[in-house]
């Protein structure tokens, strides 16, 4: 009998907020490795930009930078090397190579840290089948 594994994604997060402590460098970062996944910035503003559920804000000289763990997801292990190698080439530093993780068979992940110390992944599950492509709001109003 096979063993069969369901993973659920995209019903937790609602956006992530980040704030930057050089915005002009981590908005460069983030529009070269995102473009490497198919995303570009959506919408944007005097020191502000968005990319789907991303946020990212720069600093104020009172307000410390966010720190976290941030994984996008990549639709192969191609992509997952070419966030990577962007990733390097717009000022952020290896925090682990890509490869597969043991976390669960066909878990190919790469991991940098971007130029506020954000610890940033881009991921392939191996081969999967999406219920939908993405969830969809409607306002009632």
């Amino acid at each position: 009998m096979e063993n069969i594994m369901t993973w659920h994604f995209g019903r937790l997060v609602d956006h992530i907020h980040l704030r930057a402590r050089n915005f002009a460098d981590t908005r460069l970062f983030y529009e070269k490795v995102l473009a490497t996944l198919g995303h570009t910035i959506q919408m944007q503003g005097e020191g502000w930009f968005q990319v789907d559920e991303l946020f990212v804000d720069g600093a104020d000289a009172k307000t410390t930078p966010s720190h976290i763990h941030l994984a996008f997801q990549a639709s192969d292990r191609a992509t997952v090397d070419a966030f990577y190698e962007a990733a390097l080439a717009a000022g952020g530093s290896d925090n682990g190579k890509p490869g597969e993780r043991h976390y669960h068979p066909g878990y190919y992940g790469a991991f940098v840290l971007d130029p506020d110390g954000n610890n940033i992944e881009a991921v392939f599950h191996g081969e999967n089948q999406r219920s939908a492509a993405s969830v969809e709001i409607e306002s009632t109003r």
